[in-house]
């Protein structure tokens, strides 16, 4: 266990799962629970809002929604069903090589970028990425 989780005593994926608070969701619900946890600090293996890397954000996000994810934002990109950047809207995945996040529209997105840095939107900086939307 890595010393960030004792300084987090809320709700873990677990309990979420268990309990989820929002148990109908779309997309724009997603995205809008997923935008409160901007500036919350990267930390690598964080699955709290004490600190998320890529794929402990997806995951702790979507568990608000009864949506249980690995840790993995490969087995992330993997469950969910790959679609045009056209059709992509906020909410969706935006799965690349050992990272992801949420798209956040107009090729940005909202995602938990590297140590040093806080949950942010940017643009998507790189072409070698693609969409996946999840469970809807």
């Amino acid at each position: 266990m890595t010393s960030y989780a004792a300084s987090y005593s809320g709700p873990s994926v677990g309990d979420f799962l268990a309990n989820p608070p929002y148990p109908n969701f779309d997309l724009a619900s997603v995205y809008g629970v997923a935008t409160q946890y901007i500036g919350t600090p990267y930390v690598y293996g964080g699955a709290t809002p004490a600190g998320f890397d890529c794929s402990g954000f997806v995951m702790y996000v979507y568990a608000q929604f009864g949506v249980g994810m690995p840790h993995s934002s490969a087995g992330q990109g993997a469950m969910g069903t790959r679609i045009s950047e056209a059709d992509a809207q906020p909410g969706d995945l935006v799965i690349m090589p050992g990272h992801d996040g949420f798209y956040a529209g107009n090729g940005m997105i909202l995602h938990a970028p590297y140590e040093g840095a806080s949950v942010r939107v940017q643009p998507i900086w790189t072409s070698d990425y693609y969409i996946v939307r999840i469970g809807i």
